[in-house]
């Protein structure tokens, strides 16, 4: 820790429980039983760490019981109440935009809100290169209150241009994957030329100007090393596809994580330190086990689409073969008839805000003494989750919520799987098909079912992989072509009959 910011024993010990409570947080959201714990815990740890830094950087009476806060104190009263007003008009935004985001819209949010986590990291690490000295990193050789006249320590170099660097990459590249997910930007992957070499040298060139920041601190320096990692969080994103993009969310988690963590060493602040570290840690290794999911290189993803012109040579449109086509009523009688019912929930289903009508179906399956379960594959919507999420939303149970692993061998067992909006992650062609781009992809097994009812808007459409479903034209599917919600409420009426 830096002198300046040296922190006091009362201190220490918040901050040692905010962290733990952190731990607990993540712990929590690791269940979707637990996940409302887990995020009330995070919510305690993060008041706690946030009252602890701005009560240790106040002036208070020598003696009090808070005695030693005034030893890296830098705000007064005033600088406080515009503190607080800032965390009240964010706080303000930010419980607006969770009343009023859809669920189908999460993943763009998400993505939002890394990029403004990235971005704040390049602000600490602008303020603190601009104003040296009242973050406790330098050392005055004029009286003039430049940052070209405070020699920086080399440690906290380091720490600034890395996170300054990581932060550039995480905003820029948030911001292409918001567009892509919202639609502004096409999903599919954009090549440039020499991508692969660009990005090399882009990165290398910020790498080398940062072991050159440790012996010039120029302004030229660190404004340089910001614009090229902004840069670079661009070119990386923009070559990476639409089925990539749950890994690409979950990535950018990890990055803002680091970008914390590296400001919290250049703010001597170990809450910042702690949580960093954990949501980086925890972000990458979702991201390995979710490219291990799709059968992605780890490596590739992160690297901006290495591999990614091989998954454009075998990708195709929809193609026009025969399919059979049926009717709500159709489904109605062959889900009543059943044993057992497995519901694949997908993209489909988010767009169509279909969970409550499909919980509901549910519902009168099981009055009718049919069992129903629910298949989730990893990378199921636009972000890790999404499909539990939308599940939990409307209230369905989680023990009938099963992850890949866990339903596969039951699909060979059922009667029908009632597949809603799930595209790739049901596509055979995936054990099959080498040329496909999503070929070694794990995908659940719904083509071993009695028969497969699968809702669609239309035939014309491709999954975002942008392949089409070979399950289409199976003998033992049928086709359900219309709004996923309207389609499932069909489905209840009939079911009442």
């Amino acid at each position: 820790m830096h002198e300046a910011a040296e922190t006091p024993a009362w201190a220490a010990l918040a901050y040692l429980i905010s962290g733990s409570l952190f731990i607990l947080a993540l712990r929590g959201l690791s269940s979707p039983e637990s996940s409302r714990r887990g995020n009330r815990l995070g919510m305690a740890g993060m008041a706690i760490a946030v009252v602890t830094t701005l009560v240790t950087h106040l002036p208070f009476q020598a003696g009090g019981p808070f005695d030693g806060a005034a030893a890296g104190s830098n705000i007064d009263w005033v600088t406080l109440g515009l503190i607080l007003a800032a965390i009240a008009i964010g706080a303000a935004i930010g419980l607006l935009t969770a009343r009023r985001i859809a669920m189908t819209a999460m993943p763009q949010l998400v993505a939002a809100f890394h990029s403004l986590v990235g971005l704040a990291a390049v602000l600490v690490a602008a303020a603190a290169y601009l104003n040296p000295e009242a973050f406790g990193i330098a050392t005055r050789i004029t009286p003039i209150a430049s940052p070209s006249f405070f020699s920086i320590d080399p440690v906290s170099r380091v720490e600034m241009g890395l996170g300054m660097a990581i932060g550039a990459i995480t905003f820029s590249g948030s911001v292409i994957a918001f567009l892509k997910l919202n639609g502004n930007m096409s999903g599919a992957p954009i090549m440039l030329p020499g991508r692969h070499i660009i990005n090399l040298g882009i990165i290398a060139a910020i790498l080398g100007l940062i072991g050159y920041f440790l012996t010039d601190q120029s302004p030229w320096v660190f404004w340089t090393v910001t614009a090229l990692s902004f840069l670079i969080g661009f070119l990386l994103i923009i070559p990476i596809g639409g089925a990539d993009m749950p890994v690409v969310v979950s990535m950018l988690n990890s990055y803002s994580g680091w970008a914390a963590a590296a400001m919290g060493f250049t703010l001597g602040n170990s809450a910042m330190i702690i949580t960093g570290a954990l949501v980086g840690s925890s972000g990458a290794i979702l991201s390995y086990i979710m490219c291990r999911a799709m059968n992605r290189s780890f490596i590739s993803v992160i690297a901006g689409g290495f591999g990614g012109d091989a998954a454009i040579a075998g990708g195709g449109g929809a193609i026009d073969r025969p399919y059979k086509r049926g009717s709500a009523e159709d489904a109605a009688f062959l889900m009543k008839q059943a044993e057992q019912v497995i519901i694949v929930p997908g993209y489909g289903m988010a767009v169509a805000q279909a969970q409550h009508a499909l919980r509901e179906m549910g519902d009168l399956l099981e009055a009718e003494g049919v069992s129903v379960k629910y298949a989730i594959h990893p990378v199921a919507g636009r972000m890790p989750g999404h499909m539990n999420v939308l599940l939990a939303e409307a209230s369905v149970d989680y023990d009938k919520v099963f992850e890949l692993e866990d339903i596969n061998s039951e699909f060979a067992r059922s009667d029908v799987a009632f597949v809603i909006g799930a595209n790739d992650v049901t596509n055979p062609s995936a054990k099959t098909d080498k040329t496909s781009p999503i070929y070694g992809m794990p995908v659940l097994d719904v083509e071993k079912a009695k028969t497969v009812l699968f809702v669609k808007r239309s035939m014309g459409g491709v999954g975002y992989a942008g392949v089409d479903n070979e399950l289409f034209y199976r003998d033992n599917t049928m086709m359900l072509l219309a709004d996923a919600k309207k389609v499932v409420e069909e489905i209840v009426k009939n079911m009442g009959h």
